[in-house]
């Protein structure tokens, strides 16, 4: 269906929605389009102040929404791990996980764990979570893990020699580095849930260019580009953060998706667009070997391990 639209979700009552990064942005219009269909949406954040009043938006927009946050900050693996067993201990069952939350090009940072901030933020709590919440998944029938990307993706290559960038800092390399790792991360899943039997899907998505917090830490120029009082004359480049949301939803709700499938914006470069649609990422993100030395490396950094054949029959460990 080239022309999806929202109005093409289904009802989505008794199935239970996690979204990292939801307070803004495509994280919040996700959100927002999910709980008004009757999903139960988790709000997972960093801020626990800001989390509360984004729900407190949703519930004033949608009579009835079953809205609840959940304190998750991606760059601490101690919370991740304390956030994937409360939620554990809140729910049953998890039928969407939207990978959602992100750092781009900021100033150099380590996360708590000593990872460079965009590698540890974007791809390393992402994978630790999922892993985590795994059990969660394999029990929904039709569940899906969405992880997010993004056009960077082409840029980027896996340093495993210097995933820290600790010789020589370069933001957006960095940036690239951890959405690659996104796909090639998420087409792994994929074909070991397939190997396993599983009924759970993994897909990406990105949202092409999208008006959002992210891009705060922008060069001037950019953030020209999208400031709101120059919207109409970069319509062709940047979106707002409802339309931008559009492949996540797609991939997330879609009963026509397929597992190992990535979404973005329909119109020029991917950039913007009214319609979500498949697209294709680079070569280097479906090298599987590339793809199995990654998912080796994270869970060694992480010390989270995917069980899949016992998964269904055990929770994994950590």
């Amino acid at each position: 269906m080239s022309s999806w639209t929202t109005t093409a979700i289904d009802d989505q009552r008794g199935r239970v929605a996690l979204v990292t990064g939801a307070n803004s942005g495509t994280g919040f219009e996700t959100a927002k389009v999910l709980a008004a269909r009757g999903a139960t949406v988790v709000l997972a954040c960093r801020d626990e102040a800001r989390a509360e009043a984004a729900a407190g938006r949703l519930r004033a927009r949608i009579p009835g929404a079953d809205v609840a946050t959940l304190r998750l900050d991606l760059a601490a693996l101690a919370s991740v791990r304390a956030a994937a067993a409360e939620f554990r201990d809140r729910y049953a069952r998890l039928d969407l996980l939207i990978n959602n939350a992100g750092l781009m090009i900021p100033p150099y940072g380590r996360t708590a764990d000593g990872f460079e901030s965009q590698f540890g933020t974007n791809h390393i709590g992402h994978f630790a979570l999922t892993g985590l919440l795994l059990d969660r998944l394999l029990g929904s029938a039709g569940s899906r893990v969405v992880t997010v990307s993004s056009h960077a993706h082409r840029r980027g290559v896996i340093r495993f020699d210097d995933l820290n960038f600790e010789n020589g800092y370069h933001a957006m390399s960095a940036y690239g580095q951890s959405k690659l790792a996104n796909l090639l991360f998420t087409y792994e899943l994929d074909r070991r849930l397939a190997a396993s039997g599983a009924e759970t899907i993994a897909v990406a998505a990105h949202p092409g260019g999208a008006r959002t917090g992210l891009t705060r830490h922008s060069p001037l120029l950019f953030r020209f580009v999208v400031h709101r009082r120059t919207k109409w004359f970069f319509t062709w480049l940047i979106q707002d953060a409802a339309p931008a949301a559009l492949p996540i939803l797609r991939a997330a709700t879609d009963g026509d998706v397929r597992g190992g499938e990535y979404f973005g914006p329909d119109g020029w470069k991917e950039f913007t667009g009214r319609h979500p649609v498949r697209v294709e990422s680079t070569p280097l993100s479906h090298d599987r070997e590339l793809q199995r030395r990654l998912w080796a490396e994270s869970e060694r950094l992480t010390g989270v391990h995917y069980d899949l054949p016992a998964a269904a029959e055990q929770n994994t460990q950590a």
